[in-house]
């Protein structure tokens, strides 16, 4: 008993992935919501940061020039008798300063210990202050100080004086800090409600917008799903550039997979035909009683061999694959080579000199196995009908606008040719095996499947340098 039917197969087991569930990856709306969320959030935040530092240094500014213009409006109230004493303003700038505990405070010092104080003043300790010398100004805060975080303006003047004399005298203008934040606190939450307002109304625009350019997506995937249903045959609508790539190849993958369901259905089709015949011969033969066994085995066996050639030919045609959409480059340069010596090894007798001429990194986009029964077949009947001299050509054939150039590929030979009045006839699909000929026969079929499946063109005429038969294949650029 065979061990691998003896022996009982293992249960499958189910791995980790398998008992996982698969996360399902974010759509591209919802990753350019979040992204957009992020940036958004970002932006505005250093939008709010950067405006409520530019109020806050315009607010401080604003706060500079009105303590400023209240020291100033002070001083010009200050004024000397005729005995050289100070005397007190007789106004207020403002109504706060005669209110006290308002957080708005006017100081001034002068010599001999002269020390005035409005009434908002009055029992404030004012330490921190200090003389400064005529014409000096000074801005300073905020400061912690007995009564709160300060802001202070200091102008250091002189008064003129009876006989020529003159009476220093600093007046300081003071503000809480509470005053200045909770203006800075206003505008604030102004701000935050304006931006968020705006927030809102980008991400509402950015969500319309998104839904918009998402439009074409969508609707390749609506023209996919008539494309499965059978409604359309091919993705039919009008895209945007960016997408016109896309759906280009993924319409040339739905022909080329349509056409390789074709060409499978033909070839079994043509197989079942082909073997009509030979298998009628096998039975005729086993049934008859008459004729000799050595006779009859013969001819079992050339149908046979028959019915392999067959199978070979007709799986060889359904196994070329055309042109993929998404292939790698084969080059040609190498494999040209390996055919070329097995094909000198084959007619040796006949001496046959093959020579090259390919553009150096000449590739070809498609499967290697379509090369090699391209290049070999084209080789093969130019060395079976050669006298002496074979000639392989290579090029390619750019073409602007697409990515993949085109390739043109003949071989020559120098042997007797083939006639113009049978061209035509040489290039008919031999698609059943009972068609075949010697030499242009089961190759050139191939060939000319090969051909019609990677979309291009073969053309049979007589070789200009070498004077037999030139066999050129085209390739259009993709």
């Amino acid at each position: 008993m065979d061990a691998d039917t003896a022996l009982p197969s293992r249960a499958p087991t189910a791995t980790t992935s398998e008992l996982t569930p698969t996360r399902r990856p974010l759509s591209l709306a919802a990753r350019a919501a979040i992204a957009t969320g992020f940036v958004l959030a970002g932006f505005l935040g250093l939008v709010g940061l950067t405006l409520s530092q530019a109020n806050k240094e315009r607010a401080l500014s604003a706060l500079q020039d009105r303590l400023q213009n209240f020291a100033l409006a002070y001083i010009t109230n200050f004024d000397v008798n005729r005995y050289g004493k100070l005397l007190p303003p007789d106004s207020t700038p403002d109504p706060n300063f005669l209110r006290p505990g308002s957080g708005l405070y006017a100081v001034a010092l002068g010599d001999r210990g002269y020390h005035w104080e409005s009434s908002s003043a009055v029992g404030r300790d004012f330490g921190f202050l200090r003389r400064l010398p005529p014409g000096q100004r000074q801005f300073v805060g905020p400061i912690d100080t007995q009564m709160g975080r300060l802001y202070y303006f200091s102008y250091g003047v002189t008064l003129d004086m009876p006989g020529n004399k003159s009476a220093p005298l600093t007046v300081m203008v003071a503000q809480t800090e509470d005053q200045f934040e909770v203006d800075n606190a206003a505008f604030r939450h102004s701000l935050v409600i304006w931006l968020s307002i705006l927030g809102v109304m980008l991400i509402v625009l950015q969500s319309l917008l998104l839904r918009w350019s998402l439009t074409p997506l969508r609707t390749v995937a609506s023209d996919m799903s008539r494309v499965e249903s059978g409604e359309s045959e091919q993705l039919s609508s009008q895209y945007p550039l960016e997408l016109t790539g896309l759906t280009e190849r993924i319409n040339a993958f739905i022909t080329n997979e349509r056409e390789q369901r074709t060409r499978y259905r033909h070839t079994l089709a043509d197989l079942a035909h082909s073997l009509k015949t030979p298998l009628a011969v096998i039975r005729s033969q086993l049934e008859s009683t008459t004729s000799d066994e050595l006779e009859r085995r013969n001819s079992v066996l050339d149908q046979v061999r028959r019915m392999n050639e067959l199978v070979a030919y007709q799986l060889s045609r359904a196994a070329t694959s055309g042109r993929p959409t998404f292939a790698s480059a084969v080059p040609i340069a190498g494999h040209a080579e390996d055919l070329v010596q097995s094909l000198e090894k084959v007619y040796a007798a006949k001496n046959v000199l093959c020579e090259f001429d390919i553009e150096d990194g000449a590739v070809f986009y498609g499967e290697q196995g379509d090369l090699l029964e391209l290049m070999g077949n084209l080789l093969e009947n130019a060395f079976k009908w050669a006298t002496h001299g074979v000639l392989l050509v290579v090029k390619l054939q750019p073409q602007a606008g697409r990515q993949r150039p085109g390739l043109r590929l003949s071989v020559e030979d120098d042997g007797p040719g083939i006639a113009e009045d049978k061209i035509e006839k040489v290039l008919q699909r031999g698609v059943r095996g009972d068609e075949r000929v010697q030499g242009h026969g089961i190759g050139l079929s191939i060939v000319q499947d090969i051909v019609h499946a990677y979309q291009g063109e073969l053309v049979v005429d007589r070789s200009p340098e070498l004077g037999g038969a030139r066999f050129s294949v085209r390739l259009a650029a993709s």
